[in-house]
């Protein structure tokens, strides 16, 4: 005999009522503009259904209309768009030379792009807790001010990061054991909303996943240059068993190379890694004290590449062949089909992708076609876009924002 328990089954509605939500919205992400009727036709949804679901999300402020249009059989329909006017969620990105921020509204247009300077690595936790809060409290105050409301912050890190938001171990900062996403809830005195931390490259390909060329891309691999790397399988993150998927920045390519900050020689992030590029091709850079701005020194690469020089095209062909057997390994593993490469190595991609493209086809065992290695379009905010975006998350799942 099979029991119904009342109080289940009203919890299981409203589950279904979340999840049809989601499917409308996502509809309307991916479509608009289009109809009530387009929506029920494209979801499998009744008519009912969707103009019920469609009221409610005007109501909140998350969808809206645009008005007639008559390019179709019948009478003219109203068309839908999501609104982006009411809500934006926050990213921050914690480079070894930066910190990024970025604002999106539900739309998935960008609110605002600031980038700081910041010399994390040297700075230490809590400074670099201090100088975030201050950077996400201007930005909270700015979107705010345009009348919306931050429904979330995310954060993403050069290193793993546990379940409750703490870094374990980040080489690139020097970090080990950092509380973040505590220490910045305390810092911004609980703003009433979440705060999340991530990894920098799990961010990074999910912005690629929704804002990037190959959106939607089922099996997509970002590298950052950093010591972690994003990985969408299947549609889904890869994150394993603890959350700590990815750490390929430490997946020794030369065993009798440079030494890395994890203790070990010759990982691949102490050969393509920024500071590890800017060395090797600039050798002057570090003469008045260490480098704690790598934009100016990556500009000053492409403009001697752009020239023709000699040491520096050369140099940036063997990081390439470096970065080339590392994504054989990507490849031959887990078999995407596609690889972006950004961060630095984006900037540097027009050099670097002949001879990575070159070691893919000579090395993997992976039977043709062979993923294909871009660089990202989305420039070296990408992590803190893809924190913006994970920051509607729990909205773009169905769940209406508080009131």
């Amino acid at each position: 005999m099979i029991s119904i328990d009342r109080p289940s089954r009203t919890a299981d509605l409203g589950d279904v009522r979340v999840a049809n939500r989601a499917a409308v919205l996502r509809h309307l992400r991916l479509h608009a503009p289009c109809s009530r009727a387009d929506v029920a036709a494209r979801t499998g949804l009744n008519k009912a259904t969707v103009s019920s679901l469609v009221g409610e999300l005007i109501e909140h402020g998350l969808l809206r209309e645009t008005g007639l249009t008559e390019n179709r059989v019948g009478r003219p329909a109203t068309m839908l768009v999501l609104d982006g006017s009411r809500y934006a969620g926050l990213g921050l990105r914690i480079g070894a030379d930066e910190l990024v921020v970025v604002a999106v509204d539900l739309a998935g247009e960008r609110v605002l792009t600031w980038r700081r300077a910041f010399a994390t690595a040297t700075a230490g936790p809590d400074e670099t807790v201090a100088a975030l809060a201050a950077l996400a409290r201007r930005a909270i105050n700015r979107v705010t001010g345009a009348g919306r409301t931050v429904l979330g912050l995310t954060v993403g890190v050069p290193g793993p990061v546990d379940g409750d938001g703490v870094v374990p171990a980040a080489p690139a900062l020097g970090w080990r054991n950092v509380p973040l996403a505590a220490a910045l809830r305390r810092a911004l005195r609980d703003p009433g909303f979440p705060i999340g931390v991530d990894t920098d490259a799990n961010l990074a390909v999910s912005a690629e996943l929704r804002h990037g060329p190959y959106a939607g891309t089922a099996d997509l691999v970002h590298l950052t240059g950093g010591p972690t790397v994003g990985v969408v399988s299947g549609g889904r993150l890869l994150r394993g068993g603890r959350g700590f998927a990815g750490e390929i920045g430490h997946l020794p390519v030369l065993p009798d190379g440079p030494a890395c900050g994890c203790g070990r020689r010759g990982c691949l992030a102490a050969l393509v890694g920024v500071d590890a590029v800017v060395r090797r091709l600039l050798p002057d850079a570090a003469q008045d004290g260490p480098v704690t701005d790598h934009l100016p020194e990556i500009e000053r690469i492409q403009a001697l590449a752009r020239a023709g020089d000699d040491p520096v095209r050369t140099g940036l062909t063997e990081v390439g062949r470096q970065l080339g057997r590392a994504v054989c390994v990507l490849v031959d593993l887990l078999d995407p089909e596609v690889v972006v490469l950004g961060g630095h190595l984006a900037a540097l991609a027009p050099w670097l992708l002949p001879a990575v493209r070159a070691e893919l086809a000579d090395r993997t065992l992976t039977p043709p076609p062979v993923a294909q290695v871009e660089a990202s379009t989305l420039g070296s905010e990408a992590s803190a876009l893809g924190g913006a975006t994970a920051a509607l998350a729990t909205v773009e799942a169905g769940h209406l924002p508080a009131a």
